[in-house]
């Protein structure tokens, strides 16, 4: 039987130059958003979401140099590629995304302080386990795991999220 702790939750650090690191920060600071969405179909809408369009310069981008770095995604359909910004306080709830892989990417190029909070948490064997918001990190997980982003205590918190199936 398959455990959590069997499917795929990981990171990489320093994953794009400062220079495009900068550019992504840029544009999630600058797109323009709409009133989140529903984790689970029963819970309240949270945050803000900025669809990324395939035709803009940082979904292109993204989407290469993950071709480029990921090979198990080369077979692999990049259906939806957004920024999630979620307010001081904020509090997500924990969903799934469904079949296939979530990469989250971390671009605020502030030094992260451990009590900003900011985290990725996972639902792993009955545990709590969590992903920093470190910046420039690209994590990974299987979109099955159960999971939730966490709010940083004084500022807006922005990720994109680019998802394959």
């Amino acid at each position: 039987m398959e455990t959590q702790e069997e499917r795929i939750i990981n990171y990489s650090d320093n994953f794009f130059t400062q220079k495009e690191q900068e550019i992504i920060f840029n544009y999630c600071r600058s797109a323009n958003y709409t009133y989140g969405e529903r984790d689970n179909p029963n819970t309240m809408i949270t945050g803000m979401v900025h669809d990324i369009p395939n035709t803009e310069f940082v979904f292109k981008l993204i989407s290469k140099t993950l071709y480029d770095r990921v090979e198990f995604i080369r077979d692999m359909k990049l259906y939806r590629m957004y920024v999630n910004c979620f307010s001081p306080m904020e509090m997500p709830y924990f969903h799934t995304d469904g079949d296939g892989y979530t990469f989250l990417y971390y671009p605020d190029p502030a030094i992260h302080e451990l009590d900003e909070g900011g985290e990725t948490q996972f639902i792993v064997d009955g545990n709590i386990m969590g992903i920093m918001p470190i910046s420039n990190r690209m994590s990974i997980f299987d979109g099955t795991i159960k999971h939730r982003a966490t709010p940083f205590r004084t500022k807006h918190r922005f990720t994109v999220a680019i998802k394959y199936q």
